[in-house]
């Protein structure tokens, strides 16, 4: 992607209909089910149903986990209906930067946002459009209702059901990081998905994490390098 090229917002792929699924869409919870009973009801492990599987609903995806902070000190402070109306806040400012930068949300989750992009750089500034607005929001509310987020994204093999869920190895570090390590306004990327972007664009510190025993090698977004409209795809 040059810095100078200006894309139109993307359509998350899809794939054409596998043979004997009677047309059933792409990512379809109920073809989905389908296929898994079958795999069930079977002897053993079933390659075929396994690559259907694989054919109708994997796809190479980066994700952002968005949750927003503070959670238990604003309820215990002022109610859950006033921590509803901030997470109906945050939704506003989120899913027009979600998809005025190419992506789809999958799901919302309590205070819990999970979007799916083509390419990691367009979950990157979607991330960076949702904290601007955010940071918009905050200059005319109270301080108690000020709206802060974090961020996590991965980039992988990811198993997506429309309308439902997202599950695989990268979608599993980007929950982690973007609920469990980021602190508020943070936007924390795998290894996999801060590879994938264009040099010299943007300003990373690293921030390792431990995960289940594991070490997970993440990055934390410091800067951007350039000036883009809110919204835009450069």
């Amino acid at each position: 992607m040059s810095d100078n090229a200006t894309c139109p917002p993307q359509r998350m792929p899809t794939a054409p209909h596998p043979p004997g699924s009677d047309h059933a869409p792409a990512h379809d919870h109920a073809y989905l089910q389908h296929l898994l009973s079958r795999r069930n009801q079977a002897a053993g492990r079933d390659a075929s149903i396994d690559a259907a599987i694989e054919r109708a609903f994997v796809r190479d995806v980066a994700m952002l986990v968005l949750d927003m902070c503070g959670f238990s000190r604003i309820t215990a402070r002022h109610g859950i209906i006033h921590f509803l109306a901030m997470v109906h806040q945050m939704e506003q400012a989120a899913r027009p930067a979600i998809v005025g930068n190419g992506g789809e949300v999958i799901k919302q989750e309590a205070d819990n946002l999970f979007a799916v992009f083509l390419q990691p750089e367009q979950a990157l500034q979607a991330a960076l459009d949702i904290h601007r607005a955010l940071d918009a929001m905050n200059a005319v509310l109270p301080p108690e209702a000020a709206l802060q987020a974090s961020v996590g994204i991965g980039y992988g093999p990811t198993l997506v059901i429309a309308g439902k869920d997202l599950f695989g190895h990268e979608m599993n570090l980007a929950c982690k990081l973007g609920e469990d390590i980021a602190g508020p306004g943070e936007t924390l990327l795998t290894a996999s998905a801060c590879a994938l972007l264009p040099a010299g664009r943007y300003v990373f510190s690293d921030r390792p994490c431990t995960i289940g025993g594991a070490l997970l090698p993440a990055h934390r977004l410091e800067a951007c390098l350039f000036e883009r409209p809110l919204g835009g795809v450069v």
